[in-house]
Order: C-alpha cells, then structure tokens, then sequence
C-alpha cells in the first residue's frame, strides 16, 4: 500500500518532464499526467501487475480504476516521445557514450481465445514441442560498461496471407499437385514487417534519436543471421561489428570449394583457449576461426566455430568485420545472454505479464511503455546510482522491488505518525483498509442455506425389506 510516490519516483519523473521539455518546449507533462503516472508506477511497483483495480486497491483509492483507464485511453500523451525521453534519460544520468546493442524476441502467453489482443497469434512452444496463442515481441537491449537498458520494443505477428498460403502450399504438395497449378506465394503486406525488420527499424530509430551514443557491436541470435540484416545494421551503426550464428549446414567456399560449416571445420579441428565470460570467470572452451565466403551472404565472413565445456556440438558465429580478432568476438558475444537477463527480470518483475490484458494495439503498447518505464526508473534508483558509481555490483531487480515495497509501507506509517493527530489519523487509515479490502460472501460454507432432509423415511422401509429379499 502507498499514500504517496517514493522519493526516487518523483525525481524520475521530474528528470521525465526536463526531458520531455528538452525534446520540445511547451510539451512536457501536465498536473494531472504527472499525478497519474506517478499513481501507475507506484502501483507498478508495489503489485506487479498492469491492473487499475489493483491500482485502486494498493493506493488506498486515491485514484479510482476508471479514472485510471480514462487517462490511459484518452490523455494526450505522445507515448513514443515519452519512451525516448525516458531512454535519454537513463544515457544522461550514467553519462553513456558507447555500448552494443543486443537484438532479441520473446513470446508471451495469452489465452486460447482473444479477439482484442494486439497481434495475438499462433507461436511454437520450443519446450513442450506444441502451439499456443500468444504475442511476440522484439526487444532492442543497450549493454554499457555500466548498466544493461532497454531501448526499444516492437509486437511482431505474422502475415496472415502467407501463413494461409503455407498452409495451403503444404496440402497440395502432399496431395502431389504440380507446382504449376499450386496458387503464387502473396506478396508481402508492409502491415506485417518480419522480426529482422523490426530489429533493423529499432535501431534506426535508436540510432537517430542518440547518435552521440556510440555503438562497438551489434548481437543477435541465429534467426537474424542473415546477409541482409547484418550488412544493414552495421552499416546504420556506422560499420560497427555485427554478430550473430549461422546454420551448421550452411556452405561457405575456401579456395574454390563449398563445403558445410561442419564438414569445413572438420577438417580444421579446434584448440582449448580460455575466455572471460561477460568479464567474469574465464572459462575453457574450444574455438576454431576462418574468413571464408559465406554462401548464403555473398560475402566474406569472419566464422568461428565455439564450443563450451560440457557440449558436444559446435556452435557457428559470424561476423562483418574481419579485423577483430578471433577471441574478442567470442568475448563480445557471451554478452547476448543478457538480454535474456533482462527479460527474465521484466516478466516476473516489472508488470507487464500477469493480468496485462490491455485491448487493442494502445492497450498493448502503452502497458508496455508503462512497465519499461518503471524499469528505467529501477536503474536510476539511488541505492543502484551509489552501487554504480563505486564500481559495485548492482542489485537484482527483485530484490530491489522487495526493497521499495518495504519503503512504500515505512512511509505510509510514517506520515501517519508524522500527522498532528496520529491516532486520528490511523484510524482513518484502518477505515481505509476495510473500504479497500471489503470482505466478501463464501459459498464454500452452507451457513444460512438449507442442507436438506438427511435421514431415512419411515414410510419407505418396507420398500427397503422387499426390494433386499428379492435381491
């Protein structure tokens, strides 16, 4: 429970409003804005859950959930000006000039059946081998000397005329009917762009907004591998190193001949070198490297093949530049997995996955702006700030939550005791509590209804006899 916004809350978001400001004069946040994003962080905070209701509850009903989803829908916030400024924020607080940005996607679970979820659709459940209905988004994640931030997100779903086609491609193919007589593939609709252009439109969108920021790599998984987006995003990082992985039966030619990635570093065995992990424990690990002509890029390619203890199959990356050396792009890429850090963190911590059921595309993205907010603002929280500036370990955003939950509940009873007439002034408080938290009829116990007749009837026990001697 909260009666008012923790003292971090409210240097975010005045930090929020000189930014905004900056961005454009006359366009910051007004009384009412800022008296309502205040209320949805704190509630954010202290539930962990996008819910006006819970809202409501938590702050002691000085905002009422419909109040709540009037502003949300109808006040003239522009959310992606918002975003950036909050962004530029967290660059100015830590003074960041430079970092690689990670490119990674994630689905997240709805129910079966949604009708005004944005961009709801079918996706592969990697674990159970299945299908469930859900949304997938596309996250663009900065990675500093210092701190690990968000930057930019897209909803990503697939085009619905093409994924009819591949079904229908796929019933006449076993049926046998000739190609010829098969319908054309559709042409592409610009309403659904794919996950690599997605990716490559955030960090344009990254990159125009904070060109001062430097940009050392750019990391991604295996499904953004290809020629096309690796050239594009280095090139709009200004040539900046790409990585990502490639297929183990992708070909590549060296001296005139095409081999697979396996079969070519068969034959170029692997020697034991010893790497720092996310400048951690070094570890030991088996890596062999070449520049070869990566077929599928048309390009010449700086691949390594990787392995870790305790695995048996190699992994392929592939670089842009060929410059770096073989384990400085090893090194560069163990800093992927922070992103799934991060989005580990966000989905148990910061709002967005449980009870987040927000209709229509507003209702999706501007929950989502309002969840990465508060992550933002966990960054910029002085306990983390002090942390940071000794060069220490920050905390988990866990347990930093748990910590400001517990703050949130000493300055509730602190104001209290602060008040000219304490005792009044909790007891106003305890009546509060019970108009929040009315107390609800059960239906689990049978008290004031009519458990019916529960014995034998006289009349009926010669029936009882009859029917046993027939028996």
């Amino acid at each position: 429970m909260f009666s008012a916004a923790l003292p971090f809350i409210a240097d975010y978001l005045d930090d929020l409003d000189a930014a905004l400001k900056a961005q454009e004069p006359g366009r910051g946040l007004t009384r009412s804005q800022r008296r309502w994003l205040t209320f949805c962080l704190m509630g954010l905070l202290l539930t962990n859950t996008v819910s006006w209701a819970h809202f409501e509850r938590s702050g002691l009903r000085g905002y009422r959930h419909s109040a709540l989803s009037w502003m949300f829908r109808h006040t003239k916030i522009l959310w992606e000006g918002l975003w950036q400024a909050s962004v530029s924020v967290v660059l100015a607080q830590y003074d960041l000039k430079e970092g690689v940005l990670v490119v990674d996607d994630s689905d997240h679970r709805r129910a079966k059946r949604t009708t005004r979820i944005h961009r709801a659709h079918k996706i592969y459940d990697k674990k159970t081998g299945g299908y469930f209905n859900g949304q997938a988004l596309v996250f663009l994640v900065l990675v500093t000397p210092q701190i690990t931030v968000p930057v930019g997100f897209r909803f990503a779903a697939p085009d619905p005329r093409q994924v009819a086609w591949r079904a229908e491609e796929k019933r006449l193919k076993r049926l046998k009917v000739p190609k010829a007589e098969r319908p054309p593939r559709p042409a592409p609709d610009a309403a659904y762009p794919s996950k690599l252009q997605l990716a490559l439109e955030l960090i344009a969108s990254f990159r125009q907004a904070h060109a001062q920021v430097r940009i050392r790599a750019v990391l991604a998984d295996a499904l953004y591998g290809t020629q096309a987006f690796m050239d594009q995003a280095s090139r709009l990082c200004d040539d900046a190193q790409t990585v990502s992985q490639l297929r183990t039966n992708q070909k590549v030619r060296f001296r005139g001949k095409e081999r697979s990635l396996k079969d070519f570093f068969r034959a170029y065995p692997g020697v034991s070198q010893r790497i720092r992990v996310r400048g951690g424990e070094e570890i030991e690990v088996i890596v062999s490297s070449a520049r070869v002509h990566v077929c599928a890029h048309n390009a010449k390619r700086f691949v390594i093949a990787l392995r870790y203890p305790n695995e048996t199959e190699y992994r392929y990356l592939v670089a842009t530049d060929l410059s770096w050396r073989t384990l400085d792009i090893v090194q560069c890429y163990t800093l992927r997995w922070l992103v799934e850090v991060f989005l580990e963190d966000w989905k148990l911590n910061e709002g967005w996955g449980p009870l987040a059921k927000q209709p229509d595309e507003e209702g999706s993205s501007r929950s989502l702006i309002l969840s990465l907010l508060l992550d933002h603002a966990l960054i910029l929280h002085p306990e983390q700030q002090a942390r940071l500036s000794h060069q220490a370990p920050a905390c988990t955003v866990g347990s930093l939550r748990q910590r400001c939950q517990g703050e949130a509940l000493v300055d509730l009873f602190r104001r209290v005791l602060e008040a000219e007439d304490p005792a009044a002034q909790f007891e106003q408080l305890a009546e509060a509590i019970k108009a929040v938290f009315p107390l609800a009829p059960s239906s689990k116990h049978m008290s004031g209804r009519d458990l019916g007749r529960q014995q034998p009837t006289p009349a009926l026990r010669y029936r009882a006899a009859e029917v046993s001697a027939c028996a």
